[in-house]
């Protein structure tokens, strides 16, 4: 039974979950949800999600919500990508916190409010903040990616897939890969697995107007 993923282009968190599918040949289509067009918050999409967010994932009779705890469905339902070992479960999941905490929320906020709202509707101050916030995290990335090739074990986990990210996308957000040279070669190491694709080529953008 092919699962449904519903997200679009511009979510980094519904890109984790696509990326997953991908690395892992797992047949699946994508319901492309309006986001900025208030679809999220619609009440056939909320039936869905009473949370008003994406991604959700249907398998079978199964909906799933939040991109960590899919990451998790996904690495059990392929035994692919998933801890090696008990221990490496839990840090595994250890990472995937952190990442949902100080990086993923914090990027999300900071490239939405620098890219995708008119400048007259920016709070003033909370982009430079989270930027301040996102540069402690990207310390934290670089310093733990140094002298290993992935955040736990020795291959790829869902934790990879779910810290990356964000960091593929092209809309500025204070991030460059140059100042980062440990995230920037992990970044390339998970570029070069068979499957990976960029975001905007595995779902559409629901605003293709936007830069990069």
């Amino acid at each position: 039974m092919t699962i449904t993923l519903y997200g679009f282009g511009e979510s980094g968190n519904a890109y984790k979950v696509a990326l997953m599918l991908q690395l892992t040949s797992t047949p699946w289509d994508l319901h492309f949800v309006d986001f900025f067009k208030g679809e999220a918050r619609s009440p056939a999409f909320l039936k869905l999600n009473e949370m008003g967010e994406v991604p959700v994932l249907v398998d079978g009779d199964e909906v799933l919500t939040q991109s960590g705890m899919i990451l998790d469905h996904l690495a059990e339902k392929t035994g692919r990508f998933g801890g090696a070992t008990a221990a490496e479960t839990r840090e595994v999941w250890r990472w995937i916190l952190w990442d949902n905490h100080k990086l993923s929320t914090q990027i999300g906020t900071a490239r939405f409010l620098a890219n995708f709202l008119p400048e007259d509707k920016r709070p003033a101050g909370v982009v430079p903040f989270l930027q301040g916030r996102l540069k402690a995290a990207y310390k934290v990335l670089d310093a733990h990616l140094a002298g290993r090739d992935w955040i736990v074990g020795s291959g790829p986990t869902i934790a990879d897939f779910s810290c990356c990210s964000y960091l593929y996308y092209p809309e500025p957000f204070g991030f460059d890969r140059a100042e980062w040279p440990n995230i920037n070669r992990w970044q390339d190491r998970i570029a070069a697995l068979p499957g990976w694709a960029h975001p905007y080529d595995l779902m559409p953008r629901a605003l293709p107007q936007t830069r990069g």
